[in-house]
């Protein structure tokens, strides 16, 4: 699926340069294009800033106006905090990167206008725009970095496009505990309480015993954590060690057998 081109106008610092090819390769994003850049796009800072975007720097295209750089594109957008006296559609990076792959589906070429870092984009370039795309933040202090807000919209336009799940448990090669080695804990763990006397109650019983069921089973535990549970309820509820003797006494044996 191809991505917006990110097209840079009129760019004084070749860091921002830089920076921006790196957010865009961040986001599977190459077409980088610049309108009169008051830089040279490759220079040492601008590379050292890529951090091995390089691909994206050595093919960026340069252009003498904003209307050559978008002349293939079916659908540009600006990206501005300035309030202009213009009629114009505004949208969130979210929204935009929802219409975005919409667009892109339809076979719709895409790009977005970044300004000058000093002043953004003047008027006769956001009046060859559809819309306009702004960062909903601090309204007293709304000034992003060209990089910042080039990876803004490039992060929401790659999260709409692979749709990433929100939330996953990493849990290398470990596998889940089944519901039937969560009870068989959830037993042990109900039968030794029953011997220490937890439940002093009887009526209360049932309701401590939910409160139990509930606390273990919202935690995804793995079988070997499982396993260890079981064996921490084991040592518990033997607090005078009678088990850890009968382990030595049972070892000193065989250790004896051995000998012989």
């Amino acid at each position: 699926m191809i991505g917006p081109v990110i097209i840079l106008v009129e760019s004084q610092i070749p860091q921002n340069i830089g920076k921006t090819a790196r957010a865009m390769l961040n986001c599977e994003l190459r077409d980088l294009r610049l309108v009169r850049p008051l830089v040279d796009h490759c220079h040492r800072d601008a590379r050292a800033l890529a951090a091995g975007a390089d691909e994206v720097l050595e093919q960026a295209k340069i252009f003498n106006s904003t209307g050559e750089a978008i002349a293939d594109l079916h659908r540009v957008f600006s990206t501005s905090a300035r309030h202009r006296d213009m009629v114009e559609l505004q949208l969130t990076p979210k929204k935009a990167a929802d219409f975005f792959v919409e667009m892109v589906q339809e076979n719709h070429r895409i790009g977005v206008l970044f300004g000058p870092e000093r002043a953004g984009l003047d008027n006769e370039d956001v009046a060859l725009c559809e819309g306009n795309i702004f960062v909903p933040v601090n309204p007293e202090f709304s000034s992003l970095n060209l990089a910042q807000a080039v990876l803004l919209i490039a992060y929401e336009w790659y999260q709409a496009k692979v749709k990433f799940p929100e939330m996953t448990l990493k849990k290398g090669e470990a596998s889940l505990a089944s519901r039937e080695e969560l009870l068989g804990f959830l037993n042990q763990l109900e039968g030794e309480l029953d011997l220490s006397g937890y439940f002093r109650a009887d009526h209360k019983k049932p309701k401590m015993l939910r409160t139990i069921h509930n606390m273990f089973s919202r935690v995804p535990l793995t079988s070997q954590e499982v396993r260890t549970l079981r064996g921490i309820v084991s040592d518990l509820s033997d607090p005078h060690g009678e088990k850890a003797r009968m382990t030595k006494r049972r070892l000193q044996k065989q250790e004896k057998e051995t000998e012989i």
